[in-house]
């Protein structure tokens, strides 16, 4: 009997101290770790986002950027670090295209990370050189059907975002351009304005400026509808290329375990931060567009981009074997 009341005390006791741990959190600083080098898009949305995310919950947010393997050195560490809430990841489509291309990965992203709130997105738009010729995707395509494997297109990477764009822009359009891949995506851009490549599916805030100046053409943006940062730019749906989406998101997760009464206050926190006018104001500057939503927002986003890469990878052949 004496043991019945003690096991049910605990059980009372660890119920009651989940709502008492939200309540008091954070308790130190809050770690956003970024898989990506400082200025990048993952890495300005989470100082601008995070600064204020800290001015709502009392507390400091600090980033830390660990770039390398595609980001999937820092999403391992966060894996494995305390399951509180003070140790935050930004995931991307990056974690799922890594899982999809590589079966070897020592952490899960699905399994081992908990969705807080889907952040940004930066629009992906189709550029080629003026020299190319066309103006619209139409008359790429065109080209491109006429003169298989004669056009090239850079990426930052093999199975990068950008080279999951191209292999899917392919597949659907029919076409065949060639791929060259890079380093990252100045490389890209430096022989793309030089004409040594004829085209890019870049993230919007790396070429729009070259646009601006009549250096690159901007085709389209492979967004599911007109984005905001670019609203006259149609999307690829809209050029005649039916399921052509690849966009660039970014958002904020924990490692699997963290208290929910935690995750509902970081989302929370998350949201109010993307409401804010000197937020939103900051990430326009960049051509970032705020997202937002809740845990489950997000959770069924990432499903439905782990599908889409999964399939973008194995019909290109990209999966390794080992």
């Amino acid at each position: 009997m004496k043991f019945t009341r003690l096991a049910a005390a605990a059980l009372v006791f660890a119920a009651l101290a989940v709502p008492a741990q939200a309540q008091t959190f954070p308790s130190g600083p809050i770690r956003i770790i970024s898989g990506f080098p400082a200025g990048t898009t993952a890495d300005i949305s989470a100082r601008v986002i995070g600064a204020k995310i800290g001015q709502i919950l009392n507390g400091q947010v600090v980033v830390e950027n660990r770039p390398g393997a595609a980001s999937s050195i820092a999403a391992a560490s966060v894996a494995r670090a305390d399951k509180d809430g003070h140790t935050l990841y930004i995931g991307s489509a990056a974690n799922l295209i890594n899982a999809a291309q590589n079966p070897n990965l020592t952490f899960d992203f699905i399994k081992d990370f908990t969705p807080i709130t889907l952040l940004t997105s930066t629009p992906t738009v189709l550029v080629v050189t003026p020299e190319l010729g066309p103006k619209n995707v139409k008359e790429l395509i065109a080209l491109a059907k006429e003169k298989p494997g004669a056009i090239t297109f850079g990426s930052s990477g093999v199975a990068s975002s950008t080279h999951l764009a191209l292999e899917l822009f392919n597949s659907l359009a029919g076409v065949k351009i060639q791929h060259v891949p890079y380093t990252g995506s100045p490389q890209v851009v430096t022989d793309l304005l030089a004409n040594r490549i004829h085209g890019y599916f870049s993230p919007a805030s790396t070429v729009m400026g070259h646009v601006a100046a009549g250096k690159l053409v901007a085709l389209g943006t492979t967004d599911a509808k007109r984005t905001t940062i670019l609203p006259d730019l149609p999307t690829m749906v809209e050029a005649g290329v039916p399921d052509c989406i690849s966009v660039l998101w970014f958002g904020l997760v924990a490692p699997t375990g963290t208290p929910q009464p935690v995750i509902d206050r970081l989302s929370k926190a998350a949201n109010e931060a993307l409401k804010d006018a000197d937020v939103a104001k900051s990430l326009q500057s960049s051509s970032i567009a705020r997202l937002g939503g809740s845990p489950d927002d997000f959770r069924r986003h990432i499903a439905e981009e782990d599908k889409r890469w999964t399939k973008v990878i194995t019909e290109a052949g990209l999966k390794k074997t080992n």
